[in-house]
């Protein structure tokens, strides 16, 4: 009878079955994660240095054809022009203006959806909140044209109190994209507070707190890197979008417009390109400066 001692080597020696990819979980991981990042090469890190590559040709001026010569003549032209340095710069401080007002907006509804609504009420409330997303944008931005015309709702709705409609500008691109984007704003800070354990509130309240110095003290400080996260939404969307301004915009122009007319029309792709690096830069800044307050190591 053999014995178990010289059968424990036999059993030491005999191959491990599964496949290649069972055994190691480096290389499944790499296998599945190869995909995706072939395509976010592809379609993105690629497309993003073809877009810097054309900026840097040039354009003949009598023929209009595209020179593939080096030359910073397009960025040297954005600067020392001052009507693509005022769009530029308006641009800007509008995607800012959509956030700041987004962001005012989405923390009461969330901070509602996520601490005092009933689990029904919850439900329901996120289902309005996404409601708008399954619409299409084009709807959406001529819905908003039909109220900013005039003898719009607008116009209709404001007429009693003396209250005109503002007609197409900035002012109504700004309402529009803040209404397209608020969904963005609102569902991340609705997560973020989700999180928030109820016992701080209670604690707050056992100390002596109100409700506001509860909100600023306590809840505000914890729903900041939300708040961080929604705004990256709103603001790289604000930036680039260049559908609602045609719609809305009336002759006020951004960077979306410059670029697409600069395709379109004036057929210049070479500075269309140029102008288009404008808020990647932006935003490549905008998430620097958020990496370096900590905000999204802490969502």
């Amino acid at each position: 009878m053999t014995s178990p001692a010289h059968t424990a080597p036999a059993r030491a020696k005999k191959p491990e079955r599964g496949s290649l990819l069972s055994r190691s979980g480096g290389l499944r991981t790499f296998v599945l994660l190869l995909p995706p990042m072939m395509w976010l090469g592809v379609a993105y890190l690629a497309a993003l240095a073809a877009l810097f590559i054309t900026s840097l040709w040039g354009q003949n001026d009598f023929t209009g054809d595209i020179e593939r010569i080096w030359t910073l003549d397009n960025y040297r032209q954005i600067w020392e022009i001052p009507v693509y340095r005022t769009i530029a710069f308006r641009t800007i401080g509008i995607a800012a203006l959509v956030t700041v007002i987004d962001a005012v907006l989405a923390f009461p509804i969330a901070l509602y959806m996520a601490k005092v609504a009933s689990p029904r009420v919850r439900r329901l409330l996120v289902i309005s909140v996404l409601m708008p997303l399954w619409a299409s944008y084009l709807v959406k931005a001529y819905a908003w044209r039909g109220m900013f015309s005039d003898g719009g709702v607008i116009d209709w709705l404001g007429k009693p109190f003396g209250i005109q409609s503002p007609g197409y500008g900035l002012a109504a691109t700004t309402i529009t994209l803040a209404y397209l984007w608020l969904p963005y704003m609102i569902l991340p800070v609705y997560a973020g507070l989700e999180r928030v354990p109820d016992s701080l509130f209670e604690a707050s309240g056992d100390l002596g707190a109100g409700a506001l110095t509860t909100i600023r003290r306590v809840v505000l400080p914890m729903a900041f890197p939300a708040i961080v996260a929604g705004s990256i939404f709103t603001f790289s969307l604000s930036l680039g979008d260049f559908i609602a301004v045609t719609i809305v915009g009336g002759a006020s122009q951004l960077i979306g417009t410059v670029v697409y007319t600069n395709v379109g029309v004036a057929n210049n792709l070479p500075f269309a390109a140029a102008y288009a690096t404008i808020p990647v830069v932006v935003m490549l800044v905008y998430l620097y400066a958020v990496r370096r307050t900590g905000a999204l190591e802490n969502l």
